[in-house]
């Protein structure tokens, strides 16, 4: 079934690959938009399939599921193994749902679209494999692979400088990939492992400073992909260059490889020297919610805006995992998949914002929100999305920011503190996008305004339910990652960073507890 889901975007590419060319006989035979109807079939199959492995998913489970094991290269020690657990179970979910949002998202008119369609199928691929893998060169390889893909989609479908972003993108991604592989081939050689199946690695005996070089390649290379500061520089000008459909992918998906690949490899493989170096990951992670709040607050441009807010929001995903408790892991979870739906729904309305008005200039644009011959409905998806990016409670973000700060305040409060500040600043510079777009006097140059189709607004109606849902309800996603999050913390992991509480001493905050089911409840 994971090969399924991994494998039946490239069937989509291949179908799309025998259409015949436009000006054929037998392609004027073909209903329209054959490429977009391949692809928006597939990818919905490939939603499905991952809808029914979390139906089918096993919470209580300590293992991964649904695990595939074949020889491939043996003499490397790269193995085809896939697997299923509570870190990755919602990503998957989340690449099928937003792959199947860009895709029909994407304007049907769009230039060259058997190429466009098979270029995000196979980006697709890429993550979906990255998810699943269970053997860190098919990680890898799986990670190098939505390399090439991303780059065309926005070195053809891009703005007016998307050659310049698309080619820094390329060179960050490239050096991040390197940066990982050297740390993947240190850590199975060092370790006189046989084999790159993760399940068969030890590190234990590895020396602490070799321990510390290995972890430090993987943060640059995953601190890359995230982005943190200071190489974060490729995010703003992708997401600036990037149409629609594309920047929806790439905050809503494709950042999310960074934080997992910390996740999952650092903290799960080197346990000791992430307890030692925990401290400094958590200033890094304020400096980073700090730089990217305030510089959010400066931009003028709403795709940038939400750019520099995705580097603040995925700084507390980094203290959760330097805090490395329970409940702040489980945060972490919580966190990529609110910033997955929030930032895919932003990307979404701001698209329906530059399209009907030709800018995204928040100094220009002005009553938006005007019922008459505005955008009211717009308006409003995006005064919920920046009441859910800026915490509100009742919305996921507020609760993937409540498991974060409640479960890393007791091991490093002081960061904690300053990294809430993040939070009211979210709050600052996305009032003042909303203000100055949708509230005010509508200018003239904006008095016939085209109008918006409920097709345009449907995928952002869909994700400011699930937004909501999940706000009210997250015990329907704790449920799928308690237990898998709660195994990734070794031993070596819990002593080393998790301070002993004073005796007859009640900490009044809510707590995680576990019914019989081994479900999380969040207690308010």
């Amino acid at each position: 079934m994971l090969s399924a889901l991994v494998w039946i975007p490239v069937l989509g590419v291949i179908l799309i690959g025998l259409l015949p060319r436009d000006e054929s006989a037998l392609a004027r035979s073909l209903p329209p938009n054959s490429a977009r109807f391949i692809a928006l079939s597939t990818s919905a199959i490939t939603f499905a399939l991952s809808i029914v492995l979390a139906l089918q998913f096993d919470s209580t489970s300590l293992n991964s599921q649904f695990q595939e094991w074949l020889p491939w290269i043996e003499p490397l020690g790269l193995n085809y193994q896939l697997g299923l657990d509570g870190l990755s179970l919602p990503l998957v979910v989340l690449n099928g749902l937003l792959t199947w949002i860009a895709i029909y998202s994407t304007e049907k008119s769009i230039q060259r679209p058997r190429l466009y369609y098979i270029l995000v199928l196979l980006l697709n691929t890429g993550v979906a494999g990255a998810f699943l893998s269970g053997n860190l060169l098919l990680f890898f390889l799986f990670y190098e692979l939505e390399l090439i893909p991303l780059y065309f989609l926005i070195a053809i479908w891009g703005g007016a400088q998307r050659g310049y972003a698309a080619t820094k993108f390329l060179i960050y991604t490239a050096v991040s990939g390197i940066l990982i592989l050297t740390a993947f081939l240190g850590i199975v050689w060092l370790s006189q492992s046989t084999t790159f199946d993760y399940a068969e690695i030890h590190t234990e005996s590895l020396p602490m400073p070799t321990q510390f070089f290995l972890l430090g390649l993987l943060l640059v290379g995953f601190g890359i992909k995230i982005p943190l500061l200071p190489f974060h520089t490729w995010l703003p000008d992708a997401h600036v260059e990037a149409s629609t459909p594309i920047s929806v992918l790439l905050a809503g998906v494709l950042l999310k490889l960074g934080t997992y690949g910390l996740l999952r490899f650092g903290l799960g493989l080197l346990p000791e020297s992430w307890a030692v170096l925990a401290p400094w990951l958590a200033t890094w992670a304020v400096v980073s919610v700090l730089y990217g709040a305030f510089t959010a607050i400066a931009q003028t441009d709403m795709k940038k805006m939400v750019a520099y807010s995705s580097i603040a929001h995925m700084g507390y995903v980094l203290l959760a995992a330097a805090a490395a408790t329970p409940l702040s892991v489980l945060g972490t979870v919580f966190q990529m998949v609110s910033h997955g739906l929030i930032s895919a729904m932003l990307f979404l309305l701001v698209g329906v914002v530059y399209k009907k008005t030709g800018t995204r200039d928040i100094t220009v644009l002005q009553g938006l929100l005007t019922p008459e011959q505005g955008m009211p409905i717009i308006g409003s998806l995006m005064v919920i999305g920046v009441m859910a990016s800026a915490g509100i409670p009742g919305m996921m973000g507020f609760m993937s920011e409540f498991l974060i700060f409640r479960g890393s305040f007791p091991i490093f409060p002081v960061q904690t503190l300053i990294s809430m500040i993040g939070t009211g600043l979210t709050a600052v510079y996305f009032l003042l996008l909303v203000n100055r777009t949708f509230f005010g006097r509508l200018p003239q140059q904006f008095a016939n305004l085209p109008r918006v189709y409920w097709s345009e607004r449907l995928p952002a109606f869909a994700l400011a339910l699930l937004i909501v849902v999940l706000g009210l309800q997250p015990n329907w996603l704790a449920r799928w990652s308690e237990t898998t999050m709660t195994a990734l913390l070794t031993p070596a992991t819990a002593i080393a960073i998790t301070p002993k509480p004073p005796k007859n001493t009640a900490i009044p905050f809510p707590s995680l507890s576990l019914n019989s089911r081994s479900t999380a409840t969040i207690s308010l």
